[in-house]
């Protein structure tokens, strides 16, 4: 039986080998750089959501990304408090990277605090909102449903052969629109490519624009036992109606961008993108890398993204 290669952003979830048997963590060697700090000193301040149950936060899995912004003049710090009750003072950049549910299984945000995210951000707030594969979707999907996003809240792949698929999505060049984001301040900025490890698919409302589309034909699971059992049977011969009966056509993006009243809203389906962590097996296998610092144009990605949101890029 084939089993799954899959940078995926919960090493419990990983099926290359028993969890127990693993070590993930942030790579100690991804030291990030600026050549064109956009802010010599005192920049936007940047939070990064800790109080709800996030899988990424500042100072775990999100701190190479919290250096990257600090290395390019920005001030982060970590939130601790609830949106509704102090969580959105002196912020101008809302990072929200993985929300987990409430314990007894439902949304990682109160409708109470979803009011204040949206009304916050219709008066000028910036929000990042990262939901990656199940089942951080459900977790953030009243949240997004609130600014019109629809999320897939299972994992995105796309075929490879007839008998094989990838959840590590690759977006080259050719693949963008002329979103600023996409095309930076100024030509040594632009993107040149973004690789996404495993995600779920988005959809966003009339007007938003789809910053990593999804090619034709992606298609998403709904978990990650369905997606082995896909795996399986593809590779056990039995590829007939297993695509129809295991998974559907994803929705159109994995990165949408939009205007929401006075303010900006950029939401990606894939965390790992904006990480950089590195998979240890203490049987001898070689490490495993995934985020920036394996994938470099990803970095100019995320610089981008908040240069869109702080308002360097129109």
């Amino acid at each position: 039986m084939k089993r799954l290669a899959l940078a995926l952003g919960l090493i419990a979830l990983a099926v290359a080998a028993p969890a127990q048997a693993q070590q993930q963590m942030t790579d100690p060697d991804f030291r990030p750089t600026v050549a064109r700090p956009a802010y010599a000193a005192d920049g936007p301040t940047v939070v990064i959501d800790g109080a709800h149950r996030n899988f990424h936060t500042v100072d775990g899995r999100y701190a190479p990304f919290a250096a990257l912004l600090r290395a390019d003049g920005y001030r982060v710090r970590g939130g601790d408090a609830a949106f509704d009750a102090g969580g959105l003072d002196e912020v101008e950049v809302l990072v929200i990277a993985n929300a987990g549910q409430a314990e007894e299984g439902g949304p990682a945000f109160t409708a109470l605090e979803i009011e204040a995210v949206e009304a916050w951000v219709k008066g000028g707030g910036r929000l990042l909102l990262i939901a990656d594969h199940a089942p951080h979707g459900a977790a953030a999907e009243a949240l997004a449903a609130r600014f019109g996003v629809r999320m897939g809240k299972g994992y995105a792949f796309a075929m490879t052969s007839d008998v094989d698929l990838t959840t590590n999505l690759t977006y080259p060049p050719e693949a963008f629109g002329d979103h600023p984001i996409m095309a930076g301040r100024t030509a040594d900025e632009r993107v040149s490519l973004v690789t996404a490890f495993t995600g779920q698919s988005l959809q966003g409302p009339p007007g938003a624009e789809a910053l990593l589309p999804l090619t034709t034909g992606a298609r998403e699971a709904p978990d990650l036992p369905t997606l082995q059992a896909l795996v399986d049977r593809l590779d056990g011969g039995a590829a007939e109606g297993a695509l129809e009966a295991l998974s559907t056509l994803a929705l159109p993006a994995q990165a949408l961008a939009f205007r929401y009243g006075e303010g900006r809203v950029v939401v990606l389906g894939e965390a790992g993108m904006l990480s950089a962590q590195v998979v240890r097996y203490p049987d001898g296998r070689p490490d495993q890398r995934f985020g920036m610092n394996t994938a470099p144009g990803n970095a100019q990605f995320g610089l981008n993204i908040l240069h869109w949101l702080s308002g360097l890029l129109p």
